[in-house]
C-alpha cells in the first residue's frame, strides 16, 4: 500500500467530533449503537438493495467495528472492511476470526489514504462516515471510490444529510437530539450535539452535487429527517 502523501493532504486521522480512534471509545461504540441501530436488519437491507451475487467483491469503507462487513462476508466473495481508526478495525478483525470468516480483508485507511491495490470492485458502501470530511474533500473522497468501482457498479452512502428546504432547521436539529436522547441514553445525544457543532454534514442539494460531480448516477435518495440513502452507479 502506498504510503506517501502530499502536504497538502487533508489530514482525515485526525479526529473531528468522538475520537473512535480511542481503543475504548472503539469498545463502547457497538454497545451504545446498538441500542437503536438493528445491525442484522440494516446489513441485511443493504444486501438486498444491492442485489448482487455471491461472487461479487465489495469494500465497506468507515466500517467500524465491522458490523455490515461481518454480516456481508456470508453473501459475498470478498468484504474489504476499511477504517481509519485501527482500534476499530482490531475489533472487526476479531468479530471475523471469531466467526471463522476468511473473506474479510480487515485494512486501517481512508476515503483519501485507502490504496486498493486489487481489481476493481462490484459495490461500496458507506454508512454515517463522509461527514467526517468538508465539502471540498468530499469530493475528492467521492471521485477515488468511483476509481475504485467497476464500471456500473455501485455505491451506497447512507449519512447525516440536512435538509435545504426547512423553515426552522434549529428546531429540527434541537427535536432530533432529543429523539436520539429518547431512543440511545444522553451519550449518543451529546455526540449528536457534537456532530452538528464540529462534523461536516451538508445539505442535501450540495450532497446530490458531489455524487454527480464525482461520476456517479443516482439511481434513487431517500430521505428520513436527517438521515439519507443514495444508490448511485458508477459511469
Amino acid at each position: 500500500m502506498n504510503t506517501k502523501h502530499p502536504n497538502w493532504l487533508y489530514n482525515e486521522m485526525k479526529t473531528v467530533g468522538v475520537d473512535y480512534l480511542c481503543t475504548d471509545e472503539a469498545q463502547r461504540y457497538d454497545e451504545m449503537h446498538q441500542r437503536f441501530r438493528d445491525y442484522e436488519e440494516i446489513s441485511r437491507s443493504i444486501i438486498d438493495s444491492l442485489g448482487i451475487g455471491p461472487e461479487s467483491t465489495v469494500i465497506d469503507i468507515g466500517a467500524g467495528t465491522g458490523a455490515f462487513a461481518i454480516a456481508a462476508a456470508k453473501y459475498y466473495k470478498y468484504v474489504y472492511a476499511v477504517d481509519i481508526s485501527e482500534a476499530m478495525i482490531d475489533q472487526c478483525r476479531q468479530k471475523a476470526n471469531a466467526a471463522g470468516l476468511d473473506n474479510v480483508i480487515c485494512q486501517v485507511g481512508g476515503f483519501l489514504t485507502y490504496e486498493h491495490d486489487s481489481d476493481p470492485v462490484d459495490a461500496i458502501i458507506s454508512l454515517i462516515v463522509l461527514h467526517h470530511l468538508p465539502d471540498f474533500w468530499k469530493l475528492e473522497a467521492l471521485k477515488r471510490i468511483a476509481g475504485m468501482l467497476k464500471s456500473g457498479g455501485q455505491f451506497l452512502l447512507f449519512d447525516i444529510v440536512l435538509p435545504s428546504e426547512t423553515s426552522d432547521l434549529g428546531t429540527q436539529i434541537d427535536d432530533w437530539i432529543k429523539t436520539i436522547g429518547k431512543l440511545a441514553g444522553p451519550e449518543l445525544a451529546a455526540e449528536a450535539e457534537i456532530h452538528i457543532r464540529d462534523e461536516y454534514s451538508t445539505y442535501d442539494w450540495i450532497m446530490e452535487g458531489l455524487l454527480v460531480r464525482a461520476g456517479f448516477t443516482i439511481d434513487s435518495a431517500e430521505y428520513n429527517e436527517f438521515n439519507a440513502t443514495y444508490i448511485c452507479i458508477k459511469g
